[in-house]
């Protein structure tokens, strides 16, 4: 996938750093200085953090790393007193998989 710096063979990786990028509103999958994927939200107002969009590079997938990261971006939102909006459907489908603990804290979208 172009847009991440990453393609072509499948890159294994042990080294794999999840980071909040504030400035550019997304949490992110960092693999040394390349970002091999992300998850984009918006904030809609003080309380909630509205998920939009989640994506991992080619050469990063199978090795579960978007459910990794949208793991970690979950339990920072919930660190910092906010609710969870999963416009997402990765994030939607992880929570409805995995989200007990995030269910009182999250307002699913009409």
């Amino acid at each position: 996938m172009a847009s991440l710096g990453v393609s072509g063979e499948n890159v294994c990786v042990s080294d794999i750093e999840y980071v909040e990028n504030p400035s550019r509103h997304r949490y992110e999958i960092r693999d040394g200085e390349t970002v091999a994927g992300f998850a984009v939200y918006r904030l809609p107002d003080d309380e909630h953090v509205d998920f939009l969009h989640t994506e991992v590079g080619e050469a990063y997938n199978g090795q579960g790393l978007a459910s990794k990261l949208v793991a970690f971006a979950l339990a920072d939102v919930k660190a910092k007193g906010k609710r969870i909006i999963p416009h997402c459907p990765y994030v939607a489908g992880w929570l409805k998989r995995h989200g007990e603990e995030y269910a009182d804290i999250t307002d699913w979208p009409a």
